[in-house]
């Protein structure tokens, strides 16, 4: 049976309030559809770039991000491209993942994470079963053993005992954050595979941060923390008495990590909400006028492009309660007056789309709805 050792000290409690404190100010943050697309792809790329750099990826950020484009190739760093490839591609996948109602951590959808990861390929992976030999972590300059993983035929019952863990420490009330905190350390502690073990470990956090209601929109990389003092990352995993998994490794008191994982975690949420605020304030300035060129049922109607790009005459039916003829009638005034655009012509199916001069202000009625 796991049950991780760990002390929930003052340092942890002041993180865990800055996190709820940023994670709530992000959430009552209006923002334009383009906005937080463009916030969530930067936060993407950042997470792929340090976190790859962390074990070695040559790329530097703007080179992971042609790659990432598809816009340019480097000869000589097929591996450093495939890595950038894998993990952007697992981020994408978990993000569907955790918005799947009532979705469920299980080792099939690590084990596919981590075959993403290696394989560096979109859609479909088959799921990597884990390693069946030992594997040594060594200092890569003097080549001295760092840490020695349990052996292949306990890995099993680890990752076992983990997601059990993992599916009942919600029961227990465990805080999101250092649910993630303890997953991320004890798969790096397994160590299940031969290669992939860190990546996929910070993979599996953010998935659990995701699910338990901290994507904070998808705007945040901790992978930036982690390689802005490498030394100091792992030194925090670093904990027990021996280097040996079974002197020690398995029962250390991992509070210290806890800590350093809690508090990256803050200072990442807040230096989101310091940048939301900005593209935020900058988003008010930029659309006001705008937004006062539309009479009270388009502001409302705005709404319903914030999940999707097109909307029927029921969908504006439902919203204002109106019989389907008045809503038909009222999107074609609409679309003679430039709110909206047809995009399929057909009565039976037909859909509208914002003209283009209006898809900014999604996500900023309620800023402006009484100016």
């Amino acid at each position: 049976m796991f049950q991780p050792r760990f002390t929930i000290t003052p340092k942890i409690v002041q993180a865990l309030m800055h996190i709820e404190a940023a994670k709530q100010a992000v959430a009552d943050l209006p923002m334009t559809a383009q906005a937080q697309a463009s916030l969530r792809e930067t936060a993407r790329l950042f997470s792929t770039h340090y976190s790859t750099q962390i074990e070695g990826n040559r790329l530097a950020l703007e080179e992971a991000k042609r790659v990432i484009q598809k816009s340019e190739h480097f000869p000589g760093r097929k591996r450093d491209e495939n890595e950038v490839l894998g993990y952007y591609n697992a981020l994408d996948k978990l993000e569907k993942l955790a918005a799947k109602p009532k979705f469920k951590i299980t080792e099939v959808v690590i084990k596919e994470l981590h075959a993403l990861v290696m394989s560096g390929k979109r859609g479909k992976v088959k799921a990597t079963p884990y390693r069946d030999g030992q594997n040594v972590i060594r200092d890569s300059r003097s080549g001295a053993m760092v840490y020695l993983p349990p052996q292949a035929k306990d890995v099993p019952k680890l990752m076992a005992a983990l997601v059990k863990w993992l599916g009942e420490s919600g029961k227990k009330v465990i805080p999101c954050p250092l649910q993630a905190a303890v997953a991320h350390y004890q798969f790096a502690t397994i160590h299940p595979y031969y290669d992939g073990n860190g990546r996929t470990a910070r993979l599996l956090a953010t998935l659990i941060l995701h699910v338990g209601g901290y994507a904070l929109k998808g705007f945040y990389s901790l992978e930036e923390y982690y390689a802005r003092d490498l030394k100091a990352y792992y030194e925090a995993l670093t904990v027990g008495p021996s280097h040996n998994y079974y002197v020690g490794r398995a029962e250390a008191d991992i509070t210290q990590w806890l800590e350093y994982f809690c508090v990256g975690m803050a200072e990442s949420f807040e230096a989101v909400q310091r940048r939301a605020q900005e593209v935020s304030s900058k988003g008010k300035q930029d659309q006001s006028s705008v937004l006062r060129q539309l009479d009270p049922r388009q502001r409302k109607a705005l709404s319903l492009f914030e999940s999707s790009d097109e909307i029927t005459a029921a969908q504006v039916g439902e919203l204002f309660g109106f019989q389907p003829r008045t809503a038909r009638d009222l999107c074609q005034k609409w679309v003679k007056n430039g709110f909206l655009i047809v995009t399929n012509p057909s009565k039976k199916s037909r859909r509208y789309q914002l003209n283009e001069k209006y898809r900014l202000l999604v996500n900023q009625t309620i800023v402006f709805e009484d100016n």
